[in-house]
């Protein structure tokens, strides 16, 4: 939906919270974060209050370090008002690293969650998470399905065509007939060109 004002006062009124990933669509106040966070690192937050958790994945020749940080010390924002319930800013940098290569990505983000008065920003952390499964599966469905070039316009038609590509996506994930580990877009094109292995996949779901 994109990090808009109206979208952040919407959700406050349903009485929610909201963690929202600062994109090009606030070119200003993404840059201004990132500055602060830049400078807040490199002098080890000096006189600042911060939280922060760190987590560790290992797996298939990949190890993936991600190191939250999120911190109340909003009050220089000059449009920090024009924000429902502004409360915190948060950092997240994850590392990457498959054998040689090593990738370093920091993203940032606002939000109207607390920074907790002692131990890590555990709900922080929970939310960027949540909010990175949702851009995996809007990227499968991009890459594997082609849901943005889809010109479906007319009624409800494009939002049953998500239903069903997204139906098909989680068979696809979990079906157990592959034996050998292969990507989603080759699983669903060996489907479209071997109705057996259709059948196969049906049948075991």
């Amino acid at each position: 939906m994109g990090t808009q004002k109206k979208i952040a006062e919407k959700i406050i009124e349903k009485n929610g919270d909201y963690v929202l990933s600062l994109k090009g669509n606030q070119t200003k106040f993404h840059d201004e974060v990132k500055e602060y966070f830049e400078d807040a690192i490199e002098n080890d937050f000096k006189d600042t209050e911060y939280r922060t958790k760190i987590t560790l994945e290992k797996g298939h020749e990949r190890i993936e370090k991600r190191e939250y940080f999120q911190t109340s010390d909003i009050e220089w924002f000059e449009e920090k008002h024009l924000w429902k319930k502004l409360t915190s800013i948060g950092m997240v940098r994850r590392t990457v690293i498959i054998k040689e290569k090593t990738t370093v990505e920091n993203c940032y983000y606002i939000s109207s969650l607390d920074m907790p008065k002692d131990g890590e920003c555990e709900l922080f952390a929970k939310a960027v998470r949540k909010h990175w499964g949702v851009e995996s599966c809007h990227w499968v469905l991009d890459v594997v399905f082609k849901e943005d070039d889809s010109r479906v316009r007319k009624n409800n038609g494009a939002q049953n065509q998500s239903m069903l590509k997204k139906m098909a996506m989680n068979i696809l994930k979990t079906e157990k007939v592959t034996k050998k580990k292969i990507s989603l877009r080759r699983k669903r094109f060996k489907a479209a060109m071997n109705i057996e292995f259709l059948e196969e996949i049906i049948e075991g779901m």
